[in-house]
């Protein structure tokens, strides 16, 4: 039978290292970044008006970077002063990560099945990776997702837009690649962000991007 997930786990061990290469330039999320810390920094103190203000601002806010690749923004992140775990499923990624990214704890893990205790983080951030969820599995991760947070805690999740599912076509990597994507339009994004009880602060839907970009928080 066919696994898409292994497909694109094995895809991107195999491709680990021009991947790095290529996507070293992280200008291209830096503007996310910010709406994700000034998010979390809203729900510690209680400003911008849709966030309750009930994280502890005693202490640095706890992220979990799912599917964090080479941690470019777990690195990020960290600098900002904020105590940091990346995952991945991709051995080569999370060796990567700690040369990036050495103060976050990282582990391998499937974020279909996360491995932490509920409450267990202030911030998820999801950037590039949850897309690589199949569809049928989407509902659950996100739930996932929201069990892992604490009350009050932020989601960012980016997604690419459009309908049904791809696998990569014209790559431009010389290692093989077989991934396969999971896209959205706009109102199913929302929809299966809120069904896994989360309130949408903000969707991002710029008209020259193909992606989307949730800012979420629980209940």
């Amino acid at each position: 039978m066919d696994d898409p997930v292994a497909r694109t786990l094995a895809s991107y061990e195999g491709l680990a290292d021009e991947y790095r290469d290529r996507h070293a330039d992280r200008s291209v999320v830096a503007d996310a970044v910010e709406r994700f810390d000034d998010a979390l920094g809203a729900a510690r103190t209680g400003d911008g008006g849709s966030s309750d203000g009930s994280l502890p601002s005693d202490r640095p806010t706890c992220v979990l970077d799912v599917g964090c690749g080479p941690a470019w923004e777990a690195a990020t992140l960290a600098d900002r002063g904020h105590d940091v775990t990346a995952i991945d499923i991709t051995p080569a990624f999370l060796r990567q990560a700690g040369d990036v990214a050495p103060s976050a704890d990282r582990a391998r893990m499937d974020m279909r099945s996360l491995a932490f205790a509920p409450g267990s983080f202030d911030g998820v951030w999801a950037c590039a990776s949850f897309l690589h969820v199949p569809r049928e599995d989407a509902p659950a991760t996100l739930a996932g997702f929201e069990r892992v947070l604490r009350d009050g805690g932020v989601l960012f999740c980016a997604v690419q837009r459009g309908e049904g599912e791809r696998d990569t076509e014209g790559s431009p990597y010389d290692a093989e690649d077989e991934r396969r994507f999971t896209l959205y339009d706009p109102e199913s994004f929302r929809e299966i962000v809120e069904d896994a009880g989360f309130t949408v602060d903000s969707l991002v839907t710029e008209t020259d991007s193909h992606w989307l970009q949730v800012v979420a928080r629980t209940a």
